[in-house]
């Protein structure tokens, strides 16, 4: 029986609160996607990985972006998803783009014995695509839900998930297509 793992990309209140340091309205839209493939995860106690930005006050990515995720409430995760503290689910601090830096993921990973991943989250054409590229390079089968992730610039995001699909080999359709697949 293959082995499901949900990685939930960057879903703060920095991305996804309006007031966040980096708010984008598109986010707004993946929410109730997020959300419905959670609680699918939580009910079939298959794993969700949370991954979350985290960074320090002097990190070198603020020369890029505005300061953000440095802590509350701005680094935390967003109301909409507070069942994630009911306890079943990790929660992977990050300090870079991709999930796989200096992180516990790849060890999670195969702690789990995950075979397959599906992602949702933000931003697709940075966090999201960084990461499905590490899993990619992992070997292992990925998902891309593409009206569960978001990003601020939407020329990017189609960007994004043509690369995820083309370069990384990620399966990317709608939750409506991946529910009927799974049928």
């Amino acid at each position: 029986m293959e082995k499901r793992v949900l990685i939930v990309v960057d879903m703060l209140n920095d991305f996804c609160t309006e007031g966040g340091a980096l708010y984008f309205p598109q986010s707004e839209g993946i929410k109730e996607n997020v959300k419905a493939l959670i609680d699918e995860y939580r009910e079939n106690s298959d794993a969700i990985i949370y991954l979350i930005d985290q960074h320090d006050i002097d990190d070198k990515e603020f020369e890029k972006f505005p300061p953000h995720c440095t802590d509350a409430p701005g680094g935390l995760i967003i109301d909409e998803l507070e069942m994630y503290k009911e306890g079943r689910g990790y929660i992977l601090p990050k300090k870079r783009y991709s999930g796989f830096y200096n992180t516990k993921l790849e060890l999670n990973l195969n702690q789990i014995g995950a075979d397959f991943v599906e992602v949702c989250g933000v931003c697709t054409s940075i966090c999201v695509m960084d990461t499905v590229g590490g899993l990619s390079n992992r070997d292992y089968r990925v998902r891309v839900i593409s009206d569960a992730v978001s990003d601020f610039d939407q020329e990017q995001h189609e960007v994004g998930l043509k690369r995820m699909a083309n370069i990384y080999g990620a399966e990317v359709m709608t939750l409506k297509e991946r529910n009927e697949a799974d049928e």
